[in-house]
This record gives structure tokens, C-alpha cells and sequence, in this order.
């Protein structure tokens, strides 16, 4: 971090960083609302025992202009926020702490809605809607979206494909080898997909439960966590937390192509740079993982007209989405360029013009 929070390079021109603390259910949380430019901010809020709250807030504010870039480019009317609480997970719980985060988005006034991340549960979040009409992700009622993870896991299985047909000249993944790391919510449906589609898979993951269930019902080789980066794989997906695209990782990855669910995979923009330049085809996340929050707009729209659930206008957006993949990997070789710049240059472009939309709107007002 700088001097201050907005020397920092993440602060990115967000519109507001805010922090609640409740005394009594111990809630510390940050929320990061980094435009409103499309529409409501919304994105997800990630339960996490930081070291520090300085770490905390250098995540929020990452994982929050990711998701304006996301919502973009999913072409969702939505801005991009993130929230984070301070805690552990397993141990610091409870109904009251979420009840007590719900309050505290009262106070936002509508220009953020929350729904579950790492350390998140759609219980978690329902818990909050007893105190807040801004969470989005339940599991009942007829606008419900429920568990945004199959669509994720969709969104990524879709872009593997195009990537398959792309490098290998093949519709599905006959022969190939997928290294995946994590094999949680979404990565666990994504290896179900890749398996029936011919792919042979290593995995590895940190919970050594959930990893043995996945890899038998896959017929997936199992290696250590560390191990993932230096197996022979045709493409790397990384599943889990971000930042697995690094300097120290990068030359023991041999795969052609990198496409997976996590979230900020590359820890320096740069990375996506000497991917480019060493010939490996990088899927930019927040394009190929937009199927989740694409999922939860879905709900956000059936709230606001007071109908419901519409899962074949989730399937459009999914398939437009899907398009806009094809069209980065044909303009990166076309304009010679990294997928992430020009991923990059997209979002931007939508939001700016829905900002110029905005201002323009206000001034005749």
C-alpha cells in the first residue's frame, strides 16, 4: 500500500471504499464500490482470515474494479463492487455477524448488493437478508438463483471448448490433458464437464475429502498442491485463490493455454504480457468465470420487476458472453495484442460510454 489509500494503484478511481465495524458480533468489513456507471454495484463478499487489514483492503479494491470490468463485459446492466469481512470462517461465524453486515449495506442505500464468495455460503447471505433487501444469491422464493457455481463452471467449460478448437482443431477434449487447481464448488462441476468431454485430468486441491470424491468419479491422477504448476498439461486451469500466475510459478507451467474460474489469476498485469510473448494462450477470468454473476442478474432483475427466475435469459447472456470470448482470442492474433488488454479495453469502453450515458442524462436533467 501507499501513503494513503489513494496512492495506492488498486484504488483505481473507485467511487467508494467503505468500512463497518459492530462491536458487539465482531464484524470488520470492507466494501468497495468501485462504479456505479452500468447499474447497482454488485459482486460478492469473501469471508477471510487477512494478516493484516492493510491486506484486506488491497484485495477488496482488486477484486472489486474486477468486477465492474466483469459486469461489463457480461454486458450486465451492473456496476462492480466486492466487500470482504475480516474473520475466519470456520471458527468466527455466526447469524448475528452476517444479520449485523446486512445493517451495515443498509446504509449503502442500494449502490451495492452482496452475494456469497470464498468463505460465503448462500446461508450466510440469507442470513443477511434479514436485515437487508440488498443480497443477492438465495436459495428460495421464486426470484432465487440459487448456487451461482454450475453456471461458472459452465461459462469456463464453454471457453475450454473454444480454446480446444482453437489451438488443437478439435470439438471436444479427446487426448488432452487439464491440470486443475481446486476442485471446489465451481471447479468440481468444471471437472465433471471436462472428464465427459474426453479430457484426461490432474488435480490437486487443499481439501484432501473433497479432492479424493472429485478425482474418483473423474478417473483424475491426484498430486500435491505445489505439484499442480509442474505437470505436463496441455491447458492449466486454475480454480482456487488468485494470483497463481506469477513470477515464480511461470516457467514451471509447460501448458499451451491457461483457462480456469479463479478469480485475479494474474498476480502483475505484465504476467499476461509474457504469457503472450512465450505463445500461451490466456482466457481472461473475469470473461470466461462471468457465468456466476450473470447467474445472480438474473435475480437482480426478477427483484426489480417482481417477476422471477429466468433461466433462458441467463443461457442468452451466457451465450453472448461466449461470442465476446471468441471475438477477444480473434482480435489478440488480429491485433497482436494480449487477451487481457484487450478484455481490458472492452469493459472500459462499456463503461465509459454508460458514465458519458450517465453525465449526459444528469446534465439535462
Amino acid at each position: 500500500m501507499g501513503k494513503t489509500l489513494f496512492d495506492s494503484p488498486s484504488f483505481a478511481n473507485h467511487e467508494g471504499v467503505h468500512a463497518f465495524h459492530d462491536e458487539k458480533t465482531g464484524l470488520k468489513a470492507i466494501v468497495a464500490v468501485h462504479s456505479t456507471a452500468r447499474g447497482p454495484a454488485v459482486g460478492g463478499t469473501r469471508m477471510w482470515n487477512y494478516a493484516s487489514s492493510a491486506e484486506a483492503l488491497e484485495d477488496v479494491l482488486r477484486l472489486s474494479k474486477g468486477m465492474s470490468y466483469k459486469n461489463a463485459v457480461a454486458d450486465l446492466e451492473m456496476g462492480g463492487g466486492k466487500s470482504v469481512i475480516i474473520g475466519d470462517s470456520r471458527t468466527q461465524k455466526s447469524p448475528e455477524l452476517f444479520r449485523a453486515f446486512g445493517r451495515a449495506l443498509n446504509g449503502l442505500g442500494g449502490n451495492y448488493y452482496a452475494a456469497e464468495d470464498v468463505g460465503v455460503s448462500v446461508e450466510d447471505i440469507a442470513e443477511a437478508r434479514k436485515a437487508t433487501e440488498y443480497v443477492l444469491g438465495l436459495k428460495d422464493g421464486p426470484e432465487a438463483s440459487g448456487d451461482p457455481s454450475p453456471v461458472t463452471a459452465e461459462g469456463v467449460y464453454r471457453s475450454t471448448l473454444a480454446v480446444a478448437r482453437r489451438l488443437w482443431k478439435q470439438d471436444d477434449l479427446t487426448g488432452l490433458t487439464i491440470a486443475v487447481q481446486g476442485v471446489g464448488h465451481v471447479g468440481g462441476y468444471l471437472a465433471d464437464k471436462l472428464h465427459k468431454a474426453g479430457a484426461k485430468l490432474i488435480m490437486t486441491d487443499v481439501n484432501t475429502a473433497v479432492l479424493a470424491e472429485v478425482a474418483a468419479r473423474t478417473d483424475a491422477e491426484i498430486v500435491a498442491p505445489d505439484a499442480i504448476y509442474d505437470v505436463k498439461a496441455d491447458i492449466y486451469a486454475p480454480c482456487a485463490l488468485g494470483a497463481t500466475l506469477n513470477l515464480q510459478t511461470l516457467d514451471r507451467i509447460t501448458a499451451k493455454a491457461v483457462v480456469g474460474a479463479a478469480n485475479n489469476q494474474l498476480a502483475t498485469p505484465d504476467i499476461g504480457q509474457i504469457l503472450f510473448e512465450r505463445g500461451v494462450l490466456y482466457a481472461p477470468d473475469y470473461v470466461v468465470n462471468g457465468g456466476g454473476i450473470i447467474n445472480v442478474a438474473s435475480e437482480m432483475n426478477a427483484r426489480q420487476s417482481g417477476g422471477a427466475y429466468d433461466a433462458s435469459w441467463v443461457e442468452r447472456k451466457l451465450s453472448r458472453l461466449m461470442d465476446t470470448f471468441e471475438e477477444i482470442l480473434e482480435r489478440s492474433v488480429s491485433e497482436n495484442k494480449p487477451t487481457h488488454l484487450i478484455a481490458d479495453a472492452i469493459a472500459e469502453a462499456r463503461i465509459k460510454a454508460a458514465g458519458d450515458l450517465k453525465a449526459e442524462l444528469l446534465k439535462a436533467a
